[in-house]
């Protein structure tokens, strides 16, 4: 990639940032449907809005699409055809996709079903609940955005399950403030690092633009991370769904052996979730609970309750303060959308 390539690139995070700022205070100023449609109480009795997710959404679809614009007119041959834009259309449609059924589970959903045998386990009931619509959606926005981003119809397969997957996944890790965003950072990485090994034989150009594919999105999550870790709001199914499905869009220019062991390892923790608590590991992993903690507010103090003994003494026992996520119900069940 030349350097105006790199350029370009540089350009299109900070626009994807920017719109993602100005997405949210312009939501923020005039929330749709009122503020009170988006509002959550978190554990600590604190309001949190859920515009974050939204503004997002939009932030990483702009980028997306100022980086191909950016790199069609900065390319070595000119501005190119309609094939250049293929990708990030592609990221546009899971992004959009994904939002919009992620908001409708957010600003329709009651939460009493949780997980793929909830919903799936309701549906054999022949309750149809904003879950189960939000799985078909986002299933479809799969396909479309593999279609969009083209190939065989094995890469076709193979990249709806990454944008699909990776939405349904990214949303599981949503239960504490920034970790979502911190996760998509991480995941994003990993899908830079197998696109710098692409295509050693076919020069610099295409690994370092599969590699660098991650970074718009990754910036207008991170725009707004500091209102997430300070619990002002939160992605919610909207914007960890977009954010998960965009990032699994930009995933398309990796190798195919590549995608799909990604798409496996998507599968497998997918399938792990239903048995095993996310936040239960994290807590358990010492170098896992720091990251999780990293920029956070410090918890709750624990509440500490004086019950008098029978020999006239105070016996002090500790509480235990809630750390769930706003809009979270208290399920002892691994929780899972």
């Amino acid at each position: 990639m030349s350097r105006a390539g790199l350029i370009a690139v540089a350009v299109a995070g900070v626009t994807a940032a920017g719109a993602a700022r100005l997405a949210y205070a312009a939501a923020s100023r005039r929330p749709p449907g009122g503020t009170k449609t988006w509002s959550r109480t978190n554990h600590r009795g604190e309001p949190v809005t859920l515009l974050e997710g939204p503004a997002v959404a939009a932030g990483a679809i702009v980028g997306a699409l100022a980086q191909a614009g950016l790199r069609s007119v900065t390319g070595p041959a000119g501005p190119a055809g309609p094939g250049a834009w293929r990708p990030a259309l592609a990221v546009a449609a899971a992004g959009a996709g994904a939002a919009a059924f992620g908001a409708h589970d957010d600003l329709a959903g009651s939460g009493d079903r949780r997980g793929f045998r909830g919903h799936l386990g309701a549906l054999r009931n022949g309750e149809v609940t904003t879950g189960t619509v939000k799985l078909g959606g986002i299933g479809v926005t799969g396909i479309v955005s593999a279609m969009l981003a083209g190939g065989s119809p094995a890469d076709v397969v193979i990249n709806a399950g990454l944008v699909a997957g990776g939405a349904n996944l990214l949303n599981l890790f949503d239960l504490r403030p920034g970790r979502a965003i911190k996760v998509a950072v991480a995941s994003g990485a990993l899908i830079g690092a197998g696109g710098s090994r692409t295509g050693r034989g076919a020069g610099v150009a295409a690994p370092l633009a599969a590699a660098l594919a991650p970074l718009p999105p990754l910036a207008a999550a991170l725009a707004l991370l500091p209102e997430d870790l300070s619990e002002r709001a939160m992605l919610g199914d909207c914007g960890a769904n977009a954010l998960g499905a965009v990032l699994g869009a930009a995933a398309a220019g990796l190798p195919r052996p590549a995608r799909v062991a990604l798409l496996a390892g998507i599968t497998g923790l997918t399938a792990a979730s239903e048995k095993v608590s996310f936040t239960k590991v994290i807590e358990r992993t010492p170098p896992l609970r720091w990251l999780d903690m990293l920029g956070r507010r410090p918890p709750v103090p624990v509440p500490r309750v004086l019950i008098p003994d029978q020999r006239g003494k105070a016996t002090t026992f500790p509480g235990a303060a809630t750390t769930l996520r706003s809009a979270e119900n208290t399920d002892p069940a691994p929780p899972a959308e």
